[in-house]
């Protein structure tokens, strides 16, 4: 079966695999671009957040602006003595009525160690069967193997390799 001819040869497929390589390129250069925009943008988004956060912690209750503003520094509250208790008042009593939710849990009975039976009397195993005899055949074993003492490698030149194409395929040739 032949393909009828249109009046045009198809194009080999080298042609369009540079073609698809060099399109296919310039749309990840293009999404790479967008990619390192839309980073730098977010950068600079989060750069002003924290300067208005700043510039809120700055201005005190009353509306004012403090430029010298630092965080107050409080001592541990270890070091401060602990409030005295505040006496319980009535509605707490009364809350204090309520039955307690621990319960008693009653204690396991101890059991008694059990008494060693009587080994039971294991019948040995009978002896497994003898293998199976192995045919022999007119194949000479790989132990009596000897090498043809005629023959004498000789290692091959390698030839140096081509250089590898680049990421999609080889190089497009500079522009006219």
């Amino acid at each position: 079966m032949s393909r009828p001819d249109r009046g045009s040869k198809p194009a080999p497929p080298q042609k369009y695999m540079n073609d698809f390589s060099k399109a296919l390129a310039a749309e990840v250069r293009i999404l790479l671009q967008e990619v390192g925009k839309l980073r730098d943008e977010k950068r600079a988004l989060q750069f002003e957040v924290s300067e208005l956060l700043a510039m809120k912690a700055r201005h005190g209750a009353d509306g004012e602006y403090h430029p010298e503003w630092r965080p107050p520094h409080e001592p541990p509250a270890a070091i401060a003595p602990p409030p005295e208790p505040e006496p319980p008042s009535q509605e707490l009593v009364l809350h204090q009525e309520a039955k307690s939710g621990w319960r008693a849990v009653p204690k396991k009975h101890e059991r008694k160690p059990r008494e060693p039976r009587a080994p039971k009397v294991k019948m040995p195993e009978p002896p497994p069967p003898p293998p199976a005899p192995v045919p022999q055949a007119n194949i000479p074993s790989w132990a009596s193997w000897r090498p043809n003492p005629l023959y004498h490698p000789q290692p091959r030149q390698a030839a140096a390799p081509a250089p590898p194409p680049g990421l999609f395929g080889p190089p497009s040739p500079p522009p006219r």
